[in-house]
């Protein structure tokens, strides 16, 4: 029979994708994102046939940024919190 108690001598797992480093590559990645969909919206905005289509970049925006500022929270929670 199994005990069912956790032991007391092991720090808890943190997974590879929550470390410092998987952080600064994301945020790293989401910046080049974010510079490519404002070259986009750019693009869309001085040529009349991509009009129907600045929807794209915009999505990419919206969706970079937002994953750049809840990363940068999740690190400052974590140097805070130590």
């Amino acid at each position: 029979m199994l005990s069912e108690k956790n032991p007391v001598f092991r720090k808890p797992v943190i997974p590879w994708y929550q470390s410092k480093t998987a952080y600064g590559l994301t945020i790293a990645f989401m910046l080049f994102v974010f510079l490519v969909g404002l070259v986009g919206i750019s693009v869309t905005r001085e040529y009349e046939t991509y009009k129907g289509y600045i929807w794209v970049p915009a999505v990419l925006v919206i969706l970079s940024g937002s994953l750049i500022v809840t990363s940068i929270i999740r690190l400052i929670r974590r140097y805070t919190s130590k």
